[in-house]
């Protein structure tokens, strides 16, 4: 085999200078394999070090050594710029068209919430007035705004560990300001090849430097960090079973109202059916199965955006007085408990948010930005808009609220875009799970599986065997065992909440020690956020008796 070896070697007395040398030499880890090409992992060791004169030098070099390596260690040897995501690395085109991808992985899951959130909430408090209707419209708008919208986009998906999300990633990304790694595979380099810049002292530099001493300090809260990576990533896990489970049996289930003698049994089997070959394209890769699936999730958000219009023109456009947030304050006084209660039906809107922070390998973050912002966002309030102004004319249609505000003559072409985008849909939280899996194999918490880099140009595109079909028959089981929405909804809220709180808690972390924020502005974000989060969390949790326990037992299946 031809081979190619990489040498860095760096001298100088006091600022010193590196040059990079190459030669004959080549190493490829057995643990992964790549479909389209091999990558070429490396070990920055210090070999020598030895003094000249008075000033001396110091002379480290990369070379090669035959050892199990994991993709993470390919990356780390590498250039920082070239793992981050800057619009620098993509022209305008290019990005536009990766966004165009994103829809086809990363936002099935969040545009199909439109299938199954009124139902679920209507469930808990029963459309009689217009209070009722305008709260709960109200209170998803502002869920949608405040989550996926103002955390996820704008703050979350900036603190990626050289282009990779999730919270593995969130936990390598503080590992490398500070030594609070209690897994066994801290590189020597790692202090090197950061992006942290020597600063002039100021009170946040201070700060930070005093909350990584007590966190390097304290083994507890080493531990404690460690967990909350651990259950953040089980949730993400348990996300990948739930999210094609709960997606298709929704899509599928509206042939009730249309065909005779289409009973549950009935929307079961085809549930299965529809899984299985989901989960047989997952080998062709996120790249191919990006550009297959995205059309359709484009035609799906324009028939959501078309079709909410309709509505809002032909029903009530006075729904639109749910933009004043004051419809959720009346919501909860005429409610009570029945309004709290239904937030865990309110929660369902933003299922698939983390997906957009975990599925950043596969694609960057401007085209994730660009693609929420300007189609997903807009289209996701028109759709819930204008199933609440049908749902003002007709309160008595919440239990199947979607395909009754389906204009008439349009129910099957519809029915067969909702179905193809509810499968879709599933492709977020799988392509998630690929991605948490391979994190939590480089640093040491799962055993070592063959990972399939499925493309030449993104090493975050990936795809694992083992864990597709594991997937596969978990979604078949809860499918099978559960029958009905309503209970798989209990425990996909529970699931979505925790991972999201986990997120919050990592990336205030990284705020203070490594950003180093203001102190209120850092303060701010979890304070706002995690109260948000906490609110829905004490929802969700209510319904631990009535399918919510799942999400609490998967971890012990599927724990790194």
């Amino acid at each position: 085999m031809g081979e190619e070896e990489e040498g860095i070697e760096e001298s100088g007395s006091g600022s010193g200078s590196v040059r990079l040398v190459r030669s004959e030499s080549r190493w490829v880890d057995g643990s992964e394999v790549d479909s389209e090409s091999q990558s070429l992992p490396w070990s920055l060791m210090e070999e020598e070090g030895y003094r000249e004169g008075r000033g001396g030098s110091l002379r480290r070099r990369l070379v090669k050594k035959p050892r199990r390596l994991d993709s993470f260690d390919v990356e780390a040897m590498s250039p920082y710029e070239s793992h981050t995501h800057h619009a620098k690395d993509l022209s305008i085109w290019a990005t536009i068209g990766m966004a165009f991808q994103t829809l086809g992985v990363v936002y099935g899951d969040v545009g199909t919430s439109p299938l199954y959130v009124f139902d679920d909430v209507f469930s808990k408090v029963p459309a009689k007035t217009e209070i009722d209707i305008l709260g709960a419209l109200s209170l998803v708008m502002y869920t949608i705004a405040l989550i996926p919208f103002g955390k996820y986009v704008f703050i979350v998906l900036k603190a990626n560990d050289n282009g990779e999300g999730g919270t593995f990633a969130l936990y390598s990304l503080i590992c490398r300001y500070a030594n609070v790694n209690l897994l066994p595979n801290r590189q020597q380099a790692d202090e090197h090849i950061s992006s942290f810049k020597l600063k002039l002292p100021t009170p946040e530099l201070e700060r930070a430097l005093n909350i990584k001493e007590v966190l390097e300090r304290k083994s507890s809260l080493k531990t404690l960090l460690l967990l909350l990576v651990l259950m953040g990533t089980s949730m993400i896990i348990g996300d990948g079973i739930l999210t094609p489970a709960m997606s298709v049996m929704s899509a599928v289930s509206g042939l009730q109202g249309q065909i005779q003698g289409f009973n549950t049994n009935a929307v079961v089997i085809v549930s299965i059916v529809i899984l299985i070959g989901l989960f047989s394209i997952q080998s062709f890769g996120t790249g191919k199965v990006g550009f297959l699936f995205a059309p359709v999730l484009a035609l799906w958000f324009f028939s959501l955006g078309t079709i909410g219009i309709y509505n809002i023109i032909k029903y009530d456009w006075t729904v639109l007085r749910a933009f004043n947030p004051a419809y959720i304050y009346f919501f909860f006084q005429k409610n009570g408990v029945k309004a709290w209660s239904a937030l865990g039906g309110c929660v369902l809107c933003i299922t698939g948010a983390e997906a957009m922070f975990a599925d950043l390998g596969h694609f960057s973050v401007r085209s994730i930005q660009i693609a929420f912002t300007f189609l997903v966002f807009p289209c996701l309030l028109l759709a819930y808009m204008g199933q609440s102004a049908f749902l003002m004319k007709y309160p008595s249609t919440a239990e199947r609220i979607f395909y009754a505000s389906i204009p008439d003559g349009l129910f099957w072409p519809v029915f067969v875009v909702a179905t193809l985008a509810a499968v879709i849909a599933s492709q977020a939280m799988i392509s998630a799970t690929f991605s948490c899996i391979k994190q939590s194999m480089a640093l040491g918490c799962f055993p070592r599986l063959k990972i399939i880099h499925t493309s030449k140009r993104r090493m975050g595109q990936i795809y694992i065997p083992v864990i597709n079909w594991f997937l596969m028959i978990m979604c078949i089981v809860v499918v099978a065992s559960f029958r009905h929405t309503n209970d798989i909804a209990n425990a996909y809220g529970i699931a979505e909440v925790g991972v999201m709180l986990v997120s919050t808690t990592l990336v205030t972390v990284v705020m203070v020690l490594i950003w180093q924020t203001n102190i209120f502005l850092a303060l701010c974000f979890p304070l706002v956020f995690g109260s948000v989060e906490l609110i829905y969390l004490s929802a969700v949790l209510a319904k631990i008796k009535e399918g919510g326990w799942l999400p609490l037992v998967l971890p012990l299946f599927s724990s790194p």
